[in-house]
């Protein structure tokens, strides 16, 4: 990593210590609501100052839907929840033109997708031609509809949940889809210390809503956040191991599809906002290691012969970070 100077250095601390605290913040309020979850609060908390989409896939029950909504409390913002269902049109999603009998005019009327958070609440229950609404707004932050572009607010977060597919009713998310977003994360059960206090904390008359949590901070700080992570310093060398490690996964032959460009943007924006968290001006290879897995396993696509004898995404992606060497020293 290269040497930088003193003065450098104390003018990069002052703003990464007020984003660390920011970010500490929302995480010890989302947690007042989810116990036990603290490493996922935490990805999806840095997957929002990357400027990223967030994907939680779990079994129902395990708060994946409490989670989105704790996050779009403590932010102070404009959001809005969009339940997909198998009889969810697009139209829905992005919004319609309809003809103003009064005025003789077309008006254009805003879909669910028009907020800075959009809650996609088990997305995979949807139809893939729904699910498609969300790839223009996803990716480019607008809407088309008839022609028309319409700008989405900013900052934009998609924050969706699904079921595992294997569940009765899902409809498997297609591979654009998933590319595009930065994370996918699963919830898990919390451990006995953990439920055992949601049991205390939840299970009686004066159990804690989302609707009581108070915004931490606003959306003008979440852009603010955003810049200095976007300033945080990625060597040379990290950038040249980001590109062999993508490399690697599209020459590897138990992959039919490996990791995008845009999926090496989605590492590397990952990292400098899990620095930036922890009041660092520059991104470790530990970084990029750390959110290998949420950022880059769900982009992977298997070859028919690796499903069959039974082999994941995450033994693959082990074995690509096994076996590209870590860059040393100073770049």
């Amino acid at each position: 990593m290269e040497r930088r100077s003193g003065a450098t250095a104390r003018r990069d601390s002052a703003p990464l210590s007020t984003f660390a605290a920011a970010f500490e913040a929302i995480v010890d309020n989302v947690e007042r609501l989810i116990q036990g979850k603290s490493e996922a609060i935490r990805l999806a908390v840095q997957c929002l100052v990357a400027e990223g989409h967030l994907l939680i896939e779990d079994v129902p029950g395990v708060g994946k839907t409490s989670m989105a909504k704790a996050l779009a409390a403590s932010l102070g913002c404009e959001w809005r929840r969009i339940q997909f269902t198998p009889d969810l049109l697009p139209s829905d999603v992005t919004g319609v033109t309809v003809y103003s009998r009064a005025n003789g005019t077309f008006d254009f009327r805003p879909g669910g997708v028009f907020a800075n958070i959009v809650l996609g609440d088990e997305i995979n229950r949807a139809s893939p031609k729904t699910q498609s609404a969300l790839l223009e707004a996803m990716q480019e932050r607008q809407v088309t509809v008839d022609a028309t572009t319409y700008a989405l607010p900013s900052p934009f977060m998609v924050i969706a949940t699904q079921n595992p597919i294997e569940h009765e009713g899902t409809y498997p998310l297609p591979e654009s889809q998933l590319d595009r977003f930065l994370m996918r994360i699963p919830m898990g059960y919390p451990d006995r210390a953990a439920e055992i206090e949601m049991l205390q904390r939840h299970g009686g008359q004066d159990a804690m809503s989302v609707e009581e949590l108070e915004p931490v901070t606003t959306m003008a700080r979440v852009e603010a956040m955003a810049a200095a992570a976007r300033a945080v310093h990625v060597a040379p060398g990290l950038m040249g191991y980001l590109v062999d490690v993508a490399e690697a996964t599209r020459r590897h032959p138990s992959l039919a599809l490996g990791i995008s460009p845009r999926a090496t943007l989605a590492l590397q924006g990952a990292a400098r906002a899990r620095a930036a968290s922890t009041g660092r001006g520059f991104v470790m290879p530990d970084d990029l290691k750390a959110l290998a897995r949420p950022v880059l396993e769900h982009r992977l696509v298997l070859t028919p012969e690796a499903t069959i004898s039974g082999v994941s995404g995450g033994d693959v992606l082990a074995q690509v970070l096994d076996t590209v060497p870590v860059p040393a020293g100073r770049g």
